[in-house]
């Protein structure tokens, strides 16, 4: 959905009514994205090698990690159209994030290998129930900042957070040897981010204006009611453009099994896995200011890119060659921060605002299902054979290149 190039300069220096200019508050809510990755990538960037403490194999690693990241997702189904049909997004970004704090503490001082199973997707649930509050909340200030632009600068931010947290934990875990204050440290950034969300919430509580005061609605003359925001299908580009989504998220290796190979062949020690994890962090910031800029200016087309990322993952990642398995993690890490910020961007340029989380949430579902599918895919497959492995991820991403040129999705 484009936008006059004359009304977006006009918004960007103006609030719309809404409480603060739209550039303030995509920084501010990048820096509550800042500090909650601190919390739970902190956590993640440690959770293979955890559960491989507490007795996990690479399956079991492989599916409660990709089970993880389907729980982060597949929910978005019903909490994104409960969020169009209340309105109440910022009562559900808040308690996603509430959920999420509590979790990541916990995880460091149980004792087994299922509780803390629970608690890596309790988390992920927290995850949830947020995103796509967060996301339509987000998308409003983007129309006025440029959604590539918009999206990217939020990522950045947030993956300031996740390269802050895994050296935090790295750190910790290096002066005690102990997962329990490693993680417990993690409630300090969590308490700030909630209390950087509830005064955001206070002084924008409706980002909806940043986007209605770019297109201006006349008054209109009394005719024939509008179909209930519910009831609007979702565009088809958005169906062939999660067709797509779907099939290269099928063939994405997850990082706890990158982390596991690396522990487990005595490429690095435990307390240098989160260091890595950073690095990726850093690694998929840039690579989301990068496609972000790109997208702004030639489209969807942009995300060609995300294939070819993917591609390169276990072929790099799985090697029993240091230099090329870290390089694998960065590879990774790019991938992953051209999924949380352009991937995003696209859908709320397919979709009008009134459905917009439900598009989120559908959208979530569609990667996690296929989240769920590739952690538990590369996971079994490592396990059997990485030649494999690596075959069967070039190829699925190759046909997930193929419905890209084929579908070719638009600006809705």
């Amino acid at each position: 959905m484009g936008t006059d190039p004359a009304a977006r300069r006009a918004a960007e220096q103006a609030d719309g009514g809404a409480g603060m200019r739209p550039w303030r508050f995509v920084v501010w809510f990048g820096t509550v994205s800042l500090l909650a990755d601190f919390v739970y990538e902190g956590a993640r960037s440690i959770t293979g090698p955890l559960l491989a403490s507490l007795g996990a194999s690479a399956t079991v690693v492989g599916v409660v990690t990709g089970a993880g990241e389907a729980a982060a997702l597949v929910p978005r189904m019903l909490s994104g159209p409960l969020a169009d049909r209340t309105g109440r997004y910022w009562a559900l970004a808040i308690g996603g994030y509430v959920l999420t704090v509590a979790s990541v503490p916990l995880l460091g001082v149980v004792g087994s290998l299922g509780t803390a199973c629970v608690l890596v997707i309790a988390e992920r649930v927290g995850k949830a129930i947020r995103s796509p509050a967060k996301d339509t909340l987000l998308s409003h200030a983007t129309a006025a900042t440029g959604r590539g632009r918009g999206f990217a600068v939020h990522e950045a931010l947030d993956q300031v957070g996740a390269v802050i947290g895994p050296l935090t934990v790295a750190g910790m875990l290096a002066a005690t040897g102990g997962y329990g204050p490693a993680l417990g440290v993690l409630a300090v950034p969590g308490a700030a981010m909630l209390g950087l969300l509830w005064w955001l919430r206070t002084r924008v509580p409706d980002p909806s204006r940043y986007e209605s005061a770019l297109r201006p609605t006349p008054r209109a003359a009394p005719g024939p009611t509008v179909p209930a925001p519910g009831r609007t299908p979702l565009p088809r580009a958005f169906w062939a453009y999660a067709a797509f989504t779907a099939v290269t998220m099928t063939g994405f290796t997850t990082y706890g099994v990158l982390s596991f190979h690396l522990v487990r062949r005595h490429l690095l020690s435990a307390s240098a896995v989160p260091v890595v994890y950073a690095g990726a962090m850093l690694t998929g910031a840039l690579a989301s200011l990068a496609t972000g800029w790109l997208y702004d200016r030639i489209g969807p087309r942009t995300l060609v890119v995300l294939p070819v990322l993917a591609a390169a993952v276990p072929a790099l990642g799985f090697s029993d060659a240091v230099a090329a398995a870290v390089a694998g993690a960065l590879v990774w890490g790019a991938a992953l921060g051209v999924q949380e910020s352009t991937l995003r961007a696209v859908v709320a340029d397919l979709v009008p605002a009134p459905r917009r989380a439900t598009a989120y949430g559908v959208f979530a579902a569609v990667v996690g299902a296929t989240t769920l599918a590739g952690g538990a895919l590369t996971g079994a497959l490592y396990a059997v054979s990485v030649p494999a492995l690596v075959t069967t991820v070039v190829a699925v991403q190759a046909a997930a290149l193929v419905l890209l040129v084929t579908v070719r999705p638009g600006r809705g």
